[in-house]
């Protein structure tokens, strides 16, 4: 049965799903498969189930051939449809870093939290009600853990940074990192010749900017080929990625700190990253026009306005004297 038209075969055993959250291109999943068993790495929303299923069976895999679903990190665009996936897949357990486990058996506060940032009508429209996983079904990573996928070895880190509940996954068949949002966004749209434009996710709430470099370093340490980011898809050349990505991530500190007393603080945050975004871009050579880049970015802008505001509000009090 050939791929449905929001899958791609990626090589190594790996798709790449289109989750449709958002926009085309904007929200991947990933399956692997080896040995005729498979683990899905980040799963979307729940409206993104039905296509992960539908890969499944397009590939010609029964569902009790998934051994693992495993979240990034359980922010809802990663995890949200975590719990109805398992349900539909009876061998699988859910391995999630340990400060994320809470969330997934029992996701009310989960749900809360993002209700707070998005509003009861975006939680409905974009995620939808959250499914909990079972207890007993629910596995706990730690820092250099080893898994096996059929003789497949994958390895998981600890990467806080941009969430504390956030590991990444080392494929080493394809020397590739599934980075969830450790190593920032990047969106095909916003590509200038062939070559991607980068910046860090900083959006709520526990955006820790030298955790951050310090995630990303390990990352490089392995000295990977490529990685596969939730937004969106495989990038190569890591190391340029990297530089690119921490020269971003400066400016984005430099903004925040600027703006850390000021009484309209949000607002110059959102003006503040636009401008950056867009001068970033045009250094890297983007002619798109201004208002699309906008468009491109205005999620990314408030949110990661928000993050940057909560991040401030934890730093310690400015020394007066």
């Amino acid at each position: 049965m050939p791929l449905p038209s929001f899958a791609q075969d990626l090589g190594h055993g790996i798709y790449l799903i289109d989750t449709g959250f958002q926009r085309p291109d904007f929200d991947a999943a990933y399956l692997m498969l080896h040995g005729g068993r498979a683990a899905f790495v980040d799963t979307g929303t729940n409206h993104a189930v039905p296509r992960l299923l539908a890969t499944l069976e397009a590939l010609g895999l029964p569902r009790d051939a998934v051994d693992y679903v495993i979240p990034t990190h359980v922010h809802l665009d990663h995890a949200g449809g975590a719990g109805l996936l398992m349900r539909s897949l009876p061998s699988a357990k859910l391995l999630v870093h340990p400060r994320g486990a809470r969330h997934m058996i029992d996701p009310t506060a989960l749900y809360q939290g993002a209700l707070a940032v998005y509003g009861a009508e975006e939680m409905q429209r974009s995620y939808g009600e959250l499914v909990p996983v079972p207890a007993d079904r629910v596995l706990t990573s730690h820092d250099n853990m080893a898994l096996d996928l059929a003789g497949r070895p994958l390895a998981l880190i600890d990467t806080p940074g941009h969430a504390r509940h956030h590991h990444a996954v080392w494929d080493s068949l394809s020397r590739g990192w599934f980075t969830g949002d450790t190593f920032g966004l990047s969106y095909r749209e916003l590509d200038t010749d062939g070559r991607p434009w980068i910046l860090p996710a900083t959006t709520p709430v526990q955006f820790e900017p030298e955790a951050l470099r310090a995630s990303i370093a390990r990352l490089l340490a392995a000295d990977p080929a490529c990685v596969y980011l939730t937004h969106y898809g495989r990038l190569g050349d890591v190391a340029t990625l990297a530089h690119d990505l921490l020269a971003v991530l400066d400016e984005v500190v430099a903004l925040g700190l600027s703006l850390r007393m000021s009484p309209d603080r949000h607002q110059g945050l959102e003006a503040g990253l636009s401008s950056l975004y867009l001068a970033s871009l045009r250094r890297a050579g983007s002619r798109l026009a201004e208002a699309e880049i906008a468009g491109l970015l205005g999620l990314d802008i408030e949110l990661n306005a928000k993050g940057m505001g909560i991040w401030l509000d934890r730093l310690p009090a400015p020394h007066k004297g």
